[in-house]
């Protein structure tokens, strides 16, 4: 039996005209049918919001961040739970910062390995700002705090519970 995982992918906001196309482009990604349930994203004129729950095998994650990427106006994320021997992953999506990725443990914290670490260490040279700016870059800080409004628009939302895979 092969692994298999879930995870979300949460389209914040896009223009109205991209939605069909969206949906094409999940279901390049997952090879079946999607219905999306287009709500109105009320943090902008001629905007739509929608959540898709998916499972999949490992990496189907990034199979849809990559097939959504590329759209004009499109905020999302898309989620993948840990699997067994695999992190979890979120990859976030605006339009001013391009796309983020970060690995997410069980408890959905980003985890930041210790090369990279290693890395801000080295790169910062002992300046505190540096290490700070880097590590939020680590972390999606401005990701979050562009997509946040966005986010907190969806609280009336349908919920969507995800389960433990493995």
């Amino acid at each position: 039996m092969s692994a298999t995982t879930r995870g979300v992918v949460f389209i914040h906001s896009t223009p109205t005209a991209l939605c069909p196309h969206i949906t094409w482009a999940m279901e390049s990604a997952l090879g079946r049918d999607v219905s999306l349930d287009w709500t109105e994203q009320p943090l902008g004129r001629s905007l739509k919001r929608a959540e898709f729950s998916w499972t999949g095998a490992p990496g189907t994650g990034a199979a849809l961040a990559s097939a959504l990427r590329g759209w004009d106006g499109v905020r999302y994320e898309v989620t993948e739970e840990p699997s067994p021997g695999l992190d979890g992953s979120r990859w976030s999506h605006t339009p001013s910062l391009g796309i983020h990725h970060a690995t997410i443990s069980a408890s959905g914290d980003v985890v930041v390995h210790e090369n990279r670490l290693r890395e801000v260490l080295t790169l910062a040279q002992g300046a505190g700002e540096a290490v700070e700016d880097m590590l939020g870059e680590l972390l999606g800080t401005a990701w979050d705090a562009e997509l946040e409004a966005f986010r907190h628009a969806g609280d009336g939302a349908p919920v969507r519970w995800l389960h433990k895979v493995g």
